[in-house]
């Protein structure tokens, strides 16, 4: 069958086909942080705020590894809708092997100075011991997360976003399986508390992993092969740089910038941290929405746009952004009926409660603005336009995000309120000037890949 007869690749997805097992797979992911959290506030929480700080910065690290990962998923993505199957398999391997290394050195350095980098938090001295010793043992394994976000990234591009829900799923019913023994000492398991968490964790992401790359193999288009994983290829290196680069730029921007605001919070007290600490775990939920729905674009629009069809890449991402707004704003409505609730699940603590239930109520107003972040960023990185979102973020996170939490919320006395104020101002200030970029049609002309003909395509299989 020649590539004018076949149906495109990218005729096959349907939004809700390819986004609800990413939502799924962003939960459940989500759930390996917060189970720590639930489980360790029945100890102590001490030892959740301490545990919830150090996974912000393993989530920061998990962030940096998208940079290959999210530069890996256009291009393959691309290659796909442009009908160049194995060149979407060499570029794949080429990023594993990225990855891998990139993970290897992130674990020695946060082995090596990862007291050092809680210190820089105003973290309270007694949350230190207990926090660094819980990041000692996640970071030293971290490589294996980037290597399953790397591998995850293939899988998905290439439409197959259930297998890496069925994965993450396993992962996590280990992980609570693991909690349960470890942290409690249930069943004559000793009774390790935070360690048993942290050991849970790693024991869960191997396992994951292996799985992962099994389904590789059976899920890519085109087989890959082993030296595919040892050949340097400077092009593909060069497309996966392109968007993967600007795409770590707006994480580093981020993340840095919510470590910055995090040390505010620490100065305006403990009670306010592990208030924090709370809603963050149950915010990430609401985001999970947008998030899947971005990703889910991301792929269809990558797809489009490696075929040349831009109106309908067009038209694809202004309707994922309304379905995104009202879904999100409904779901935090609804949060917001239940904030005390939400939060009486993690604490007793009447003053926790109160002071979380202000930022649920703020959030009907911050979630659906987030949300043209989290759709639009992905879909211009579809599409090859990397640089524009990297650069509106420095400006807006750290010219307006940062600055603005310590006149709110140190300064003036507001407190958490007002870091959430912050953040609200910022998602609000970006999420529109996305959008006025995607109307511009700017990222028309950014395309990673050409379509190729029906001569190219055949002497390409032939090479």
């Amino acid at each position: 069958m020649t590539l004018s007869e076949r149906i495109p690749s990218w005729k096959k997805l349907s939004l809700f086909a390819v986004t609800w097992p990413i939502f799924v797979d962003s939960v459940l992911r989500m759930l390996l942080g917060t189970v720590d959290v639930f489980m360790l506030s029945r100890i102590s929480d001490k030892a959740t705020g301490a545990v919830g700080l150090a996974n912000e910065i393993i989530y920061f690290c998990i962030l940096m590894f998208g940079f290959v990962g999210i530069g890996t998923s256009v291009a393959v993505s691309q290659y796909i809708g442009a009908g160049r199957e194995k060149e979407a398999s060499r570029i794949s391997a080429l990023a594993i092997t990225l990855n891998l290394i990139f993970g290897i050195l992130v674990s020695l350095v946060l082995v090596g100075f990862g007291e050092s980098l809680l210190r820089l938090l105003n973290l309270d001295p007694e949350q230190i011991g207990i926090a660094s010793h819980y990041l000692e043992i996640i970071g030293g394994f971290i490589w294996i997360e980037a290597l399953s976000y790397a591998v995850s990234s293939v899988i998905r591009a290439s439409g197959n976003t259930k297998s890496v829900m069925y994965v993450t799923l396993g992962v996590n019913l280990i992980h609570v399986t693991g909690n349960y023994l470890l942290i409690f000492g249930n069943m004559g398991f000793p009774e390790w508390g935070v360690t048993g968490a942290a050991v849970s964790t790693v024991v869960s992401r191997f396992l994951g992993i292996i799985v992962l790359f099994i389904l590789l193999y059976r899920r890519i288009p085109a087989p890959i092969r082993r030296k595919d994983y040892v050949t340097w290829n400077g092009p593909y290196v060069k497309q996966i740089m392109s968007v993967g680069l600007p795409a770590a730029g707006e994480h580093l921007a981020w993340q840095s910038q919510y470590l910055m605001v995090i040390s505010f919070v620490n100065m305006i007290g403990i009670t306010a941290l592990n208030t924090h600490v709370y809603v963050m775990n149950i915010s990430n939920y609401f985001m999970a929405l947008a998030l899947a729905i971005g990703s889910g674009t991301e792929i269809i629009v990558g797809q489009m746009v490696g075929a040349g069809e831009m109106k309908a890449a067009y038209r694809r991402l202004i309707t994922s952004v309304r379905i995104s707004f009202l879904l999100t704003l409904a779901v935090v409505g609804v949060a917001a009926i239940f904030r005390h609730e939400l939060i009486g699940m993690f604490t007793e603590d009447p003053k926790i409660i109160a002071a979380g239930a202000g930022i649920f109520l703020l959030s009907i107003v911050l979630e659906p603005g987030r949300t043209f972040n989290m759709v639009i960023i992905n879909s211009l990185r579809a599409a090859g336009d990397a640089r524009f979102p990297v650069l509106m973020g420095v400006l807006s996170m750290w010219g307006v995000s940062v600055p603005l939490a310590y006149v709110l919320g140190v300064h003036s006395g507001l407190g958490l309120l007002g870091v959430w104020i912050a953040f609200t101002v910022d998602e609000w200030l970006r999420g529109v000037m996305m959008l006025l970029r995607w109307k511009s049609r700017a990222w028309e002309k950014k395309a990673l890949v050409k379509p190729v003909s029906v001569a190219e395509n055949g002497a390409g299989a032939q090479a």
